[in-house]
């Protein structure tokens, strides 16, 4: 199984699969990447900024599109054109560099867009903040379908450079509701609403803010302290791991794609070993983790492994990857799986061709991960399968 590979480089090609998978719809993805094509041939970072005009233009029409549905009362019409809206918008912003003129304004679309779209699409989804010292946490919060009194619950973070609607988008909440499990997607420091408008910067050490978003989930009255799941996406797969290990409450967790030595992966990508996820990536990272020269930013991020640390988990754990990841190596995945000597109940899964999701945390197919990992909570932390 591929990924979509219309253009000539891994990193929009990526960008494309992701917003796919999120729910585009394929005529107005080749709307707005037709005109970008002879662009692409210049390398990842150049046209960047293209990109954004070509996937606004289609975002803003959306938009026009469905306020005339508005004004007629069509809500339930208007609310899917609102997230497509907001999907594209989020895209657009993601591709460009720190700093991009127009950036702040396209994310705040996205936001807009987003929260309008779930209310009148009436989804299953309650935006939230979760206090963190003198500033908060930004949280998606979608309920437990068809269970009555407290819920189990699963904590799900973000990578890179993804945010907490693309977590809601990965459609993972809601094959959990399903499975009578309750999701938080979180916009950690160094990611989504707390980097942009809060400038937080990302730390190694994940169980800082982990125990804050664990206290006030458990707190929940539909949320069952004793029966709370972690997992994370892509540089999730470093930050879960490593919050569920110093955070002894957590009941149960989970990675979608393995990242047991993201310190070691920057020095590979200095090589041009393995593929970036994001264009003017360097820019980028320095950017996240609050860094003012590369020097700095390797020195902030030289905790980023799991050595010494996936031995200190002590519930159960799943450790999924896809088999052909062209930017965190399969390596990893075995890595982290043959550290977790302490663990009550342990697997490894890798997706391989027969069913697809082989790449970075599945771009090529989320189906696959969604469902293996939804399932993974409701045998741990007792939802249904059924």
């Amino acid at each position: 199984m591929a990924m979509f590979d219309y253009f000539p480089n891994y990193v929009w090609n990526l960008s494309v699969s992701i917003a796919m998978a999120s729910g585009a719809e394929l005529g107005e993805i080749m709307d707005m990447c037709q005109p970008l094509l002879e662009k692409a041939q210049k390398g990842e970072d150049a046209g960047t900024g293209d990109f954004m005009k070509a996937w606004l233009a289609v975002a803003d029409k959306l938009v026009d599109l469905a306020a005339e549905d508005a004004e007629q009362q069509r809500l339930l019409s208007a609310g899917p054109k609102l997230q497509r809206a907001a999907l594209y918008y989020l895209t657009a912003e993601r591709m460009q560099g720190h700093g991009h003129p127009g950036r702040d304004a396209t994310y705040q679309k996205g936001l807009d867009a987003f929260a309008r779209g779930t209310r009148y699409s009436k989804d299953n989804v309650a935006r939230f903040e979760v206090p963190y010292g003198d500033k908060t946490i930004p949280v998606l919060y979608t309920r437990a379908e068809g269970v009555d009194g407290p819920a189990p619950a699963v904590v799900y973070l973000n990578g890179l450079d993804s945010c907490k609607e693309l977590l809601y988008w990965s459609r993972l909440p809601q094959e959990l509701a399903k499975r009578g499990i309750s999701t938080l997607c979180v916009d950690q420091p160094g990611t989504g609403e707390s980097l942009r408008k809060q400038g937080m910067p990302a730390t190694w050490k994940s169980e800082d803010w982990g125990t804050p978003v664990f206290d006030w989930l458990a707190a929940r009255d539909d949320v069952d302290g004793e029966r709370i799941g972690i997992t994370g996406i892509s540089l999730g797969g470093f930050y879960a791991p490593r919050v569920c290990a110093f955070e002894p409450r957590f009941a149960s967790g989970a990675v979608w794609g393995a990242n047991h030595n993201w310190a070691e992966v920057q020095q590979r990508r200095l090589k041009r070993e393995g593929e970036n996820p994001v264009p003017h990536y360097w820019n980028h990272v320095q950017w996240v983790f609050g860094a003012t020269d590369m020097d700095d930013f390797f020195e902030k991020s030289a905790g980023m492994h799991l050595n010494g640390v996936m031995d200190k988990i002590k519930v159960p754990f799943l450790v999924t990857h896809g088999a052909n990841d062209r930017q965190i190596s399969v390596d990893y995945a075995h890595q982290s799986y043959d550290q977790l000597t302490n663990a009550p109940r342990r697997e490894l899964k890798i997706f391989t061709e027969r069913e697809g999701g082989v790449e970075h945390v599945g771009a090529d197919n989320m189906s696959f991960g969604r469902s293996y990992i939804a399932d993974w909570f409701a045998e741990t932390l007792g939802g249904r399968l059924a």
